[in-house]
């Protein structure tokens, strides 16, 4: 069955770095999109980033753009989110997804998630 696990969140300073990872099984890793999302306390779902099957193309919400970076390693069934210049209001919980075809749009699957909490 499909398995996405999170790892890599935790505290980090204002200004500082993290780097998510998602490891995928159950399913042809290189021939599916993948994203990111995210989920404040008491906000709703917010999407991220996604990434094409082939790593040819990503996207970008415009509050992460120009600081984070989505890359794959389809050789390791492995996402990442490199997340540079943390602000606070990055602190929420990021969720892996699987999308359902090779370019980012809709979800099937997701992680159980993995928390980032931004704060001096």
């Amino acid at each position: 069955q499909v398995q996405l696990v999170e790892s890599g969140g935790g505290l980090a300073q204002p200004g500082g770095s993290l780097r998510l990872s998602c490891a995928a099984s159950g399913f042809t890793f290189s021939s599916y999109a993948m994203s990111w999302a995210r989920q404040a306390p008491g906000k709703g779902l917010e999407w991220v980033s996604g990434i094409y099957s082939d790593g040819s193309d990503t996207y970008y919400a415009d509050s992460v753009k120009g600081r984070f970076t989505i890359s794959r390693d389809n050789a390791k069934n492995t996402v990442y989110l490199q997340m540079n210049s943390l602000k606070p209001e990055d602190t929420a919980l990021y969720y892996c997804a699987k999308n359902r075809e090779r370019v980012p749009r809709e979800y099937d699957y997701w992680g159980q998630g993995t928390q980032v909490t931004v704060s001096s």
